[in-house]
């Protein structure tokens, strides 16, 4: 099957549902730990297409959700700086910090501009060399290559006024602090994106240490549901593993030039996520090599004390323990227009799915 309306087909879609309803004879719980299956999943309804018996739950996906206050507060503390230049894609701007936004700040007349690429974000550092360019570095493994890929470049290119502020993250140790507090997970819908550069082999502890199986999905929902199917099979024959599903897509050996620039570039550090705390090395921080690239360690700048927001249950829902509709900001105080917590914010965030597929 190569096209999109292949993957939505009704007869395939009744056929994985059949079959996910022959051998659902008890209660699973199965996560998914990607923003771009959160989306999926509500906006087809797989929910509502499943036995009773199987629980969906949404992870630590969405990138921008997990990103703590306090980066964002560094972020618009650098923006109030005189001839600095704040670089960024477009989700991050609306996240609100402590007492601020970078949304706000821009308002104010502070210069931060949404780039689509680290690439982007260099060219304007070569266009501007009297000032600071930082380049807001969010995501996980699937866009940690590009912020290396940029910082390679401005080392060839001697470019010297070009900085990276990091908030990058790998995902098997949250997947595996999630098991480790006890959140009951029988599986995990592993994320394809992220995949595609990482391969499959980083999942294998969470089989082999926690006998929870990974199938690693496509978006659509047949991808979704024989995610889920493979998924059953698994738990219902006892023989937990890392399967791909979505073979059109990624490799056991994923991405290897990718995999090479990262750690080119990166070293592993322990790092905050919202709804966890500390998760030992499942951070991204820049090593030794490009520490002068770094630019926490190289602008110096005073940052607010962290506030964080009353009410919203963000960290729970990101574990989940909750649902949206658990809050009770969630469609009143809290929408897509007005968002009071992180998971509202970016389009990968649960509560912004649930907001536009659930209301």
């Amino acid at each position: 099957m190569k096209h999109i309306d292949e993957f939505r087909n009704k007869g395939l879609v009744k056929n994985l549902i059949n079959k996910i309803e022959k051998i659902s004879h008890y209660e699973v719980s199965i996560m998914e730990v990607c923003g771009g299956h959160t989306w999926a999943i509500q906006k087809f309804g797989i929910p509502s297409l499943l036995p009773e018996t199987i629980k969906l739950m949404s992870g630590p996906g969405c990138p921008v959700c997990v990103t703590s206050k306090s980066f964002i507060d560094h972020a618009v503390a650098y923006s109030r700086l005189n001839n600095t230049i704040i670089t960024t894609f477009g989700d991050l701007i609306k996240v609100p910090g402590s007492t601020s936004s970078l949304e706000k700040e821009k308002s104010k007349g502070a210069d931060i501009r949404i780039v689509f690429s680290v690439l982007d974000a260099l060219k304007i550092a070569e266009n501007n060399p009297q000032k600071k360019i930082i380049f807001l570095g969010v995501g996980f493994e699937t866009t940690a290559p590009g912020t290396a890929a940029g910082i390679i470049n401005a080392d060839k290119k001697n470019i010297d006024n070009f900085f990276i502020l990091s908030s990058h993250k790998i995902m098997p140790p949250a997947m595996s602090a999630l098991i480790d507090e006890g959140v009951k997970i029988n599986g995990y819908i592993a994320p394809g994106h992220v995949s595609t550069i990482t391969g499959s082999s980083i999942y294998q502890g969470i089989p082999q240490n926690y006998n929870v199986g990974c199938v690693i999905s496509g978006f659509e929902p047949v991808d979704i549901l024989q995610s889920i199917y493979m998924l059953l099979m698994q738990i219902y024959n006892e023989d937990f593993k890392v399967e791909i599903q979505y073979t059109r897509a990624v490799k056991p050996e994923g991405n290897v030039i990718a995999q090479q620039a990262i750690n080119e570039v990166f070293t592993l550090a322990d790092d905050w996520w919202r709804g966890f705390g500390i998760i030992p090395a499942s951070g991204l921080i820049l090593n030794s090599k490009y520490s002068r690239f770094d630019a926490a360690t190289m602008i110096s700048v005073e940052v607010e004390k962290t506030i964080e927001e009353k009410g919203c249950i963000c960290g729970e829902i990101l574990k989940g323990l909750k649902k949206p509709k658990d809050c009770k900001l969630f469609g009143t105080v809290c929408t897509s227009t007005n968002p009071v917590g992180a998971c509202m914010v970016s389009h990968e965030g649960s509560c912004n799915a649930y907001f536009r597929f659930n209301s």
